[in-house]
């Protein structure tokens, strides 16, 4: 069990603009860091992982310490985020799985039965040692600028173990959600445990705020989720609520279920590109007009950063602008880092965010001193 205890004595980043505004404050600046902002889109990343398979990158803490790092030295990011994957937290239980270039996770055995959740291993500290050992490296490194870690959350975890790898459909999930519901809990409480004991190791070493990744939760209906995913995504959320760090929600397609998913324990909800920030913040807001303004992460279409100079700086103003309708804004792309996106886009954006955003705050008065929720 995470607690005061176990969390180690924590730089003092009270003036970090990504924890400020995660709090529900205006920082002096919009807060920037991007979903994959280390891995192939870094000519420096392809170098130190030639010939390293991706799972022994990950759980290599020198490596993943030094991955983590470079999008912070060429971008000026306001936050890292721990170099991993979603389904390391399955390899560090035990599970058989490899991650196939080109491919991505394949189950060596899928779970598709009773006796098949019995079966799954059950996550223990020796498992997660290397990736706490590479956030002790990071945090040493990092001085002034937040560390962010993560895990899948039980419903995109459950997907790849019973579909086998990827899927468009999730058809063999769905048939298994609705077909068998008390087999599908008991594998969705079990994978809870997973994502919460792997978060609760990061945070014991030292990252700062943690994200859940529901990456494939889009499929479902909101009915669906409420009933199926809600509750275990909820597990896992509100059992960090002691651990002093903010908790970050995102998934792709989510624009229905972006209520549910703070209902789950997310002090910020990630949106994808499909939904404009102000509209977000609206919909969350009527939801619980009693509780705090809502945070929001996100949305830039990793696509644009394709599309010229002049294109990028038109949506970054847009949503920089519409980003002011929630009570805190992280600025981010909808999705992850496309692979042959040019660096020096990335670093635009972020140039862009600082400059045009200073001037937002400026021109409001806004501090975080006034606005702090």
């Amino acid at each position: 069990m995470t607690n005061a205890a176990l969390v180690p004595a924590r730089r003092d980043l009270s003036d970090a603009p990504f924890l400020i505004a995660a709090a529900g404050g205006r920082p002096s600046r919009p807060p920037v860091w991007f979903m994959r902002q280390a891995g192939r889109s870094l000519p420096e990343y392809r170098k130190v992982r030639a010939g390293i398979p991706m799972l022994q990158a990950c759980l290599t803490p020198d490596l993943a310490c030094e991955v983590t790092l470079q999008p912070v030295r060429r971008h000026g990011v306001d936050a890292a985020i721990l170099f991993s994957d979603i389904v390391v937290p399955l390899f560090a239980s035990g599970v058989d799985l490899d991650i196939v270039p080109g491919t991505g996770p394949v189950i060596a055995a899928p779970v598709r039965t009773a006796a098949d959740v019995a079966a799954l291993p059950v996550l223990d500290e020796k498992g997660v040692e290397p990736v706490a050992e590479a956030i002790r490296l990071i945090t040493a490194e990092l001085q002034d600028t937040p560390l962010i870690g993560f895990s899948g959350a039980p419903f995109t975890l459950a997907s790849y173990l019973v579909e086998g790898g990827p899927s468009r459909n999730h058809e063999r999930t769905k048939a298994l959600m609705h077909s068998e519901p008390a087999i599908w809990h008991a594998l969705l409480d079990r994978l809870a445990d997973v994502a919460l004991g792997f978060l609760r190791g990061q945070i014991a070493a030292g990252v700062d705020a943690v994200q859940l990744f529901d990456s494939w939760a889009g499929a479902l209906s909101e009915r669906d989720y409420r009933e199926f995913v809600l509750p275990h995504s909820a597990k896992v959320l509100h059992g960090l609520a002691d651990a002093g760090v903010p908790r970050i929600h995102f998934g792709v397609g989510t624009g229905e279920l972006l209520v549910a998913m703070r209902e789950a324990g997310a002090d910020v909800v990630g949106v994808d590109w499909r939904v404009p920030l102000d509209v977000a913040a609206d919909r969350l807001s009527a939801a619980a007009p009693d509780a705090p303004a809502p945070v929001v992460q996100g949305n830039l279409d990793p696509a644009v950063l394709f599309a010229g100079e002049d294109a990028i700086e038109r949506e970054v103003d847009r949503i920089l602008a519409e980003g002011r309708h929630a009570g805190g804004h992280i600025f981010n792309l909808g999705h992850g880092v496309l692979p042959d996106t040019d660096p020096e886009m990335i670093t635009q954006v972020v140039r862009l965010v600082h400059e045009r955003g200073a001037g937002l705050v400026a021109s409001d008065g806004a501090g975080p001193e006034v606005e702090t929720r």
